[in-house]
């Protein structure tokens, strides 16, 4: 009878898309397997490739627009999706006001904004959706959602009632919030964070100490960044009677999960839970006789809500072998195997620089997938 196979990687980073993986799964597998049926799952974490695995996985499509980068005077053209017969909108945060947008000399988290994401949901609210899920991973931001709540109708005031410019920097400037023009529409959509961190907003885990640094902030400005994060929270806890920088998660990206707790309402959770929902993987895993997962690499960090660990745990509960592939294999693996994994593949052929690496990724994917086929026709 033939075998049916459930291939939901992550994206391999800088090597290959979730799709680009599944497809090279595929491959591997079928030299041995040539009459199995495959279920292509294209996952994510919340972060790069929420908005392409989503729509890939629920025939979605693209909406193309124009917004404001990290810094607001200059334009990125970008996209988001659209799901569930257009009820649904997808953004992720990094395709407008990412850290990949900006050179490692340009990045400043004093100055960047998150008034693009801000746009973008303002579009999606546009398209008249009754949802919103907002991927919060690779940020170049440390605003707490500031410009993004200016994006929707908020203006930050000075103690002389002037507009506060944007930008992490400046929170501490903010004298009183007027909120009487924030988009009312948000008040009838169920908007959604996807993180796959848990910091809280500030102090030594929050969003300045834990990601301010490969932003571009020097050790003054990171100290400068969490007492403006601080401020900014008393501010909004004072004005608007509601508290949540110690919620797991208020300081994803800059804080931007604070601010869109505070200023739109969002319900933060897991970003491998909701795509697991979205992509309806617990019926498709149910249907399979292997799961196959994988991305860039897998370590001890990948049980704190990283993809391959949330696959494994849906394949655990139904009782199905599931397979990890990464580019490298870390330390702290030993216990991923308790937590649902079968086995877990490096899928480097040979010593080489990241370069070659990331370029042969496809071939070094589906040469693994191949041999682990091998090994699988030897039990029943």
């Amino acid at each position: 009878m033939p075998k049916t196979f459930v291939l939901a990687p992550d994206a391999f980073k800088e090597s290959m898309t979730a799709q680009q993986a599944c497809q090279a799964m595929q491959r591997g597998l079928q030299r041995v397997f040539p009459d199995a049926e495959y279920i292509h799952v294209p996952m994510a974490d919340g972060g790069e490739g929420t908005v392409d695995a989503l729509v890939a996985a629920a025939h979605g499509e693209m909406v193309s627009c124009s917004v404001s980068g990290p810094f607001t005077e200059q334009k990125v053209e970008t996209y988001f999706g659209l799901i569930d017969e257009g009820q649904t909108a997808v953004i992720e945060m990094a395709k407008a006001n990412g850290i990949h947008l900006l050179e490692p000399s340009e990045r400043n988290p004093a100055l960047t904004s998150t008034f693009g994401t801000g746009e973008m949901i303002k579009l999606a609210l546009d398209q008249g959706v009754t949802k919103i899920i907002v991927g919060l991973g690779g940020s170049v931001t440390n605003d707490a959602g500031m410009g993004m709540a200016q994006a929707l109708g908020v203006r930050f005031l000075d103690v002389a009632g002037k507009e506060v410019v944007q930008g992490g920097g400046q929170l501490h400037q903010i004298s009183q919030m007027d909120l009487s023009n924030l988009d009312t529409r948000l008040a009838h959509v169920e908007m959604l964070i996807a993180s796959d961190v848990n910091n809280p907003l500030y102090g030594e885990h929050g969003a300045a100490y834990v990601f301010a640094p490969q932003k571009g902030a020097n050790p003054t400005m990171v100290e400068q960044l969490d007492q403006n994060l601080k401020y900014f929270a008393g501010l909004v806890t004072s004005q608007l009677q509601v508290d949540y920088a110690h919620v797991a998660g208020a300081g994803a990206a800059g804080g931007l999960g604070f601010g869109l707790m505070a200023f739109a309402g969002a319900k933060i959770r897991s970003g491998v839970d909701i795509v697991i929902e979205e992509t309806r993987l617990v019926e498709k895993i149910e249907r399979a006789d292997y799961v196959f997962t994988g991305e860039g690499g897998i370590d001890f960090q990948t049980k704190f809500g990283k993809t391959p660990y949330g696959v494994a745990q849906v394949a655990k509960r139904l009782n199905k072998p599931v397979i990890a592939c990464a580019g490298y294999v870390g330390q702290g693996i030993e216990e991923l195997y308790a937590a649902g994994f079968t086995a877990i593949f490096g899928i480097m052929d040979s010593a080489c620089d990241l370069q070659a690496a990331l370029e042969n990724g496809e071939k070094n994917l589906e040469r693994t997938c191949q041999n682990v086929a091998r090994i699988l026709t030897l039990t029943p």
